[in-house]
């Protein structure tokens, strides 16, 4: 078994101080070619985990490459704000305070909690319990201490920089125990009911579904023995209460939807879009070190971290290419650059935010194909013209009003084989869930563009060519998992 270690600067962790491999985040994200053929399990210690850090990208690309990462991003975004994490403290502070009498009576103001383990075993409850709800080698939680009842004020990462030489030890000692056992995963709770809930925002723009076809779909659910019911972003106390979720917004993991899809997953819900796959989807970096780790055709791209790569983009991909933000939706964060003073302003502009961007080679086509793809099997097919007079879907105007292109259906049967079986490989790669595959079909062969893990479903669209039998299969999909035994 190979264990990996992560570190910010090489300085962090002495080498003698593990048998473990050893390496800096920005190594590992340099080369991806490291560890090929292996399967290590990664421990990440960057001293920063903020989104789209290195130490974010870190645990993000170990995905792509087959490798066991902790923390996932998931963890990472959950410990981001408190309002993340603040469902699981009831039970954290249950478990926290039954620790009390073995304590002497009292709390400390912080505890350091290294892979599990606490400063003693008399922590071990609160600790094993903290550590299945985030897998992450070093937390510090910060507690709040009465008479009668200690509560939880803030749960956070504690880097190596900020440890002192007795918590460096400990957390070492916890580092040896901890990589001589077994990997194990959480478990997820049981629903009761058949009832879906579908997330909407009745005053979205450009919303993945009309509400018009979550009626339709509805419907047709019902003669399934199911009940759909919309949902807002104000109800997610009462996401309990349903057997299912079927996100229905624009998904972002910055905003409530992602919160609403941790939920369903930790109350053991069937849920479209599931956590993983949305961090997976909304990350382009990420799509495109996936795609090519499992050989799916993609555009010659090149990732730009700093000003060094402007030229190797331009003299590899040549003009125009396409600039891309790895975190965007609906064409926004996409654009040309005609030369190498056009990419020059625009990405440093762009590296203001984001450590990483994307450049592709731009390959211009009339449509781009749209494949469905639900539980690894082709639900639909479709063409998205472009967009009037411009090179992309969705053309984002100033005056802020969206056009969009039209739309070609096709049934499953009278689409390409090749590009059907692109499109299945590249949802795979992801997960089992629902996702649409973007296509570029050229001389050249297919391109796969992008998997988007929250694609438009309308009535009298997407469902154009399977007709009735496209929600059928969503209604059975959410079903079949409910059913599993063992539930």
């Amino acid at each position: 078994m190979t264990w990996v270690i992560l570190t910010g600067r090489q300085n962090d962790l002495d080498q003698v101080a593990t048998p473990h491999k050893i390496i800096t985040n920005r190594d590992y994200l340099a080369h991806p070619a490291l560890f090929r053929g292996q399967r290590p399990k990664v421990i990440n210690l960057s001293n920063n985990y903020g989104y789209q850090s290195r130490g974010y990208y870190a645990s993000l690309l170990a995905g792509s490459r087959g490798h066991k990462v902790i923390p996932t991003v998931e963890t990472m975004i959950d410990l981001s704000e408190r309002k993340l994490y603040e469902h699981a403290l009831p039970e954290l502070e249950l478990a926290l305070n039954k620790c009390r009498k073995d304590l002497g009576g009292t709390f400390p103001s912080k505890v350091a909690v290294f892979f599990g383990i606490g400063p003693s075993k008399v922590w071990d409850r609160f600790t094993k319990l903290l550590f299945d709800w985030f897998r992450a080698p070093a937390l510090e939680v910060h507690i709040k201490d009465s008479a009668e009842w200690a509560s939880i004020r803030k749960i956070g990462f504690l880097p190596l920089a900020r440890m002192t030489d007795e918590e460096e030890a400990s957390f070492l000692q916890c580092l040896e125990t901890y990589t001589n056992r077994e990997w194990r995963d959480t478990k997820g709770r049981t629903p009761a009911r058949y009832t879906f809930a579908t997330l909407v925002d009745p005053h979205e723009e450009l919303p993945p579904s009309e509400i018009s076809s979550l009626r339709y779909w509805a419907r047709i659910a019902e003669k399934m023995g199911v009940e759909v019911e919309p949902i807002t972003r104000k109800d997610l106390a009462k996401l309990a209460n349903y057997d299912a979720l079927f996100i229905r917004e624009t998904t972002s993991i910055s905003n409530h939807t992602y919160r609403f899809a941790r939920r369903a997953q930790q109350e053991g819900m069937p849920v479209i879009d599931d956590p993983l796959s949305m961090i997976r989807c909304t990350n382009k970096v990420y799509l495109n070190e996936l795609m090519t780790y499992n050989k799916v055709p993609v555009p010659p791209t090149v990732m730009i971290a700093g000003t060094s790569d402007f030229e190797l983009a331009a003299q590899t991909l040549g003009f125009p290419l396409v600039l891309k933000i790895p975190d965007s939706s609906f064409s926004r964060g996409v654009k040309k650059c005609e030369n190498l003073a056009e990419l020059t302003k625009l990405a440093t502009e762009w590296l203001e935010d984001s450590d990483l961007l994307i450049a592709q080679k731009f390959i211009p086509t009339e449509y781009d194909w749209r494949v469905g793809v639900l539980g690894g099997q082709p639900l639909f097919a479709v063409h998205y013209l472009m967009a009037k007079k411009h090179w992309q879907i969705v053309n984002h105007k100033a005056n802020g009003k969206p056009d969009q292109g039209g739309i070609k259906t096709f049934t499953l049967k009278a689409t390409p084989p090749h590009v059907v079986e692109t499109a299945v490989k590249a949802a795979s790669c992801i997960g089992d869930g629902l996702y649409g595959v973007d296509l570029k079909e050229t001389k050249d062969g297919v391109f796969v563009i992008e998997v988007n893990d929250n694609p438009n479903l309308d009535h009298g669209w997407e469902d154009s060519g399977e007709k009735d039998e496209l929600w059928v299969r969503l209604t059975q999909w959410f079903l079949e998992r409910l059913e599993r035994p063992g539930r």
